[in-house]
């Protein structure tokens, strides 16, 4: 979206993840008055400096992830953002910012978008009010550039992909995004840190309501063994174009499961990811016009050493759905560098083209 205004092109986009609905609207907000942002800030770091930053209320995660005097800082941070928190883009803008430094002064082990690991210790976390200022620093700057940007502004919906009666027919000739693999990574916990630190939820037993419920099922955490019923999910119409093989997939990771510790349920989380994406190409479909084309950044998996043919299969659903055709373009191998990978399955990633 961001770099559809710089074009000048109108876009539209949608995520389900909420933490990440807010996250998106402020970065929208790019354009908005740079001054009035810095000026915020400024107003937020000198409330900070009176307020006595109470950490005792903070869950066990947060205590791990923080030093005491770290998280008092960011505590006073928080609540400065809070005590003048009025919706406006400024606003909106100052709570981005204390969010985008929190995992750099953590002295635990994290990184974008991983997850949390409170036992590796970083050598040297930023200083709150340091990183503050630098991020301040950054979005003062990025929004100066957008002073000379002109055009239509984006649209962003906190909406699900799978089904969205908000946006339009026929009205979108180019659609570019990367969905979920079905590789077992859990976007409602690469959040769980921030999340937990605003308040939003108490610890990790609260994602699955606040979060998990609205995405697309990529990970085992998302599909309990008595929650889905394989046969009837294999069943659906939609995943007719795919459903022998995709049946036989799911039995044999039925069979090498009952040999793992884990256990990990990823016969059911395969064919519910499949059957998701099935219904992601059905609106797509709806929403799109005729000529059109859709760019998916996708890869394939190997959940337990078992190969899923992802690209072929998200083809054949493009297809069924109502696309012309597909093509694959490899942009770069994947399980081949790291000498623990747990199978020895090669694997890739690209951009699977959608003409429709």
């Amino acid at each position: 979206m961001l770099a559809s205004e710089s074009s000048g092109v109108e876009a539209w986009g949608l995520d389900a993840h909420p933490f990440i609905g807010r996250i998106a609207r402020a970065k929208l907000e790019w354009r908005s008055d740079a001054d009035a942002f810095k000026a915020r800030a400024q107003t937020v770091k000198e409330k900070a400096r009176t307020i006595q930053g109470d950490i005792r209320a903070y869950p066990p995660l947060i205590r791990k992830c923080y030093d005491d005097r770290t998280l008092a800082k960011l505590g006073a941070l928080r609540m400065a953002v809070d005590s003048v928190s009025d919706g406006t883009p400024q606003s909106e803008l100052v709570w981005l910012a204390l969010v985008s430094i929190l995992r750099k002064c953590s002295k635990a082990g994290t990184a974008q978008w991983q997850y949390v690991l409170p036992n590796k210790q970083k050598r040297s976390p930023s200083d709150p009010d340091v990183a503050f200022d630098q991020a301040v620093h950054v979005f003062h700057n990025d929004m100066r550039l957008g002073r000379s940007v002109n055009g239509p502004r984006a649209h962003f919906l906190q909406a699900d992909a799978r089904e969205c009666p908000d946006l339009p027919d026929a009205s979108f000739d180019l659609v570019l995004t990367s969905p979920p693999y079905p590789n077992n990574y859990d976007y409602a916990d690469a959040t769980r840190l921030e999340m937990t630190f605003f308040g939003e939820i108490e610890g990790w037993g609260d994602l699955q309501m606040a979060v998990r419920r609205h995405l697309i099922r990529s990970c085992t955490q998302h599909v309990p063994e008595k929650a889905v019923d394989l046969a009837s999910v294999c069943r659906d119409p939609l995943l007719n174009p795919i459903a022998g093989e995709l049946g036989a997939v799911c039995q044999r990771l039925a069979e090498v499961r009952e040999s793992k510790g884990g256990r990990k349920t990823y016969h059911l989380m395969v064919a519910c990811y499949f059957l998701d994406l099935a219904r992601v190409w059905r609106e797509l479909r709806r929403v799109c016009k005729s000529p059109c084309r859709v760019c998916f950044v996708v890869g394939d998996s190997a959940p337990y050493g078992v190969y899923v043919p992802v690209i072929p299969w998200l083809g054949a659903l493009a297809v069924a759905a109502g696309f012309a055709g597909f093509q694959f373009e490899k942009t770069r191998d994947r399980n081949v560098k790291w000498k623990n990978r747990k199978h020895r399955v090669p694997l890739q990633e690209g951009r699977l083209w959608v003409e429709g």
